[in-house]
This record gives structure tokens, sequence and C-alpha cells, in this order.
């Protein structure tokens, strides 16, 4: 274990984190926001921000998944979206919500601004993204798929964004 070069959960909060945020809009399974709070904790995102339904720790169907990940990783709850959104916003994050829309921008087509925060949008599992919460971003990406079903679960659909943004936003920063 000591090969794999881990900070301690103190290190990891007084680390420099990459300028990137994560809200959940009404996300229903416990398991999913814990596979959050793993990806969050594992490159190094400012927090997450858990909207609506969306469960907080601590739980236990949460730590199943999150394996300690909440006790690294800066969280803040919401009543709504939409308030979470408003809050970002005042804090100068740009909003980008990942939906297959109308409009949006193929993932692979996108690249966020070196320096700029960052909060992506990610939305329940059956309903996706709600649509107010849709209007008040300022831009929609996507995945794309090539199968039948035209849906990832919530959790990996997360792992690839964040690992795309990280590795371009990485690449921009060591340029």
């Amino acid at each position: 274990m000591s090969d794999l070069n881990r900070i301690s959960v103190e290190e990891f909060k007084t680390a420099e984190k990459l300028p990137v945020m994560i809200v959940l809009d009404n996300i229903r399974s416990l398991n999913n926001i814990g596979s959050v709070f793993r990806t969050a904790d594992a490159f190094r995102l400012t927090g997450i921000c858990l909207c609506g339904i969306t469960a907080i720790p601590p739980h236990r169907e949460i730590h199943k998944t999150a394996l300690g990940a909440t006790e690294s990783v800066a969280w803040s709850h919401y009543a709504t979206t939409l308030e979470a959104i408003s809050r970002l916003h005042l804090e100068g994050y740009h909003i980008i919500a990942v939906e297959q829309a109308k409009g949006s921008t193929p993932l692979n087509r996108y690249f966020p601004e070196p320096g700029r925060k960052l909060a992506i949008l990610f939305g329940n599992e059956v309903n996706g993204v709600e649509e107010e919460a849709l209007k008040q971003s300022d831009g929609c990406i996507e995945i794309p798929q090539f199968g039948t079903k035209h849906s990832i679960n919530i959790s990996v659909a997360v792992g690839i964004v964040i690992w795309d943004i990280f590795s371009k936003l990485t690449f921009y920063q060591n340029k």
C-alpha cells in the first residue's frame, strides 16, 4: 500500500484541488452517490453539491462505495439544484450540464477553459437533469454513445466526464 503514495485525509484537505465541483441533481441510488465521492477523491476535485433528494453522509449505503471518501471530499447539501446553481454562479463557477439535449456538445469536442472554475451537473437516474436546471446552466455536454441503450449509469458517466476534463485541464496546465 505504501507504494501507492496515497496522501492522508488531512493532506487531501489542504492539498491544491482541481477547480471542479460535481453537482448531483436528485440522485436516488446511494451506491451511485458513494461512487461519485470516490471519483471526486481520486481526481482531487474541489467538492460535491448534493441536491434535492440526493442522500447525504453519513449513511451506511453511501459508505459502502465511498470507502471513506466522504471524509476527504468537501460536500454541501442544497434543497434544490437551482439553489446550488445560483450559489455556484455567485462563486464564479461555469456550470456545465451532462445531458442528451438539443445543441449539446459531444464530450470529445468540449475543452474546459484552464483556470476557470467549473461545476459539472449530473441528473437523476431516470429523469436526467431538471429542465429548469438545464436552462440555468452555461452549457451542455453529452457522452457520445453508439450502442442500443443510449444511457450510461450515473457513476460511470461521472467517471468518464471527470477523467476527460481532468486530463484536458492537466494537459493545458502542463503545456
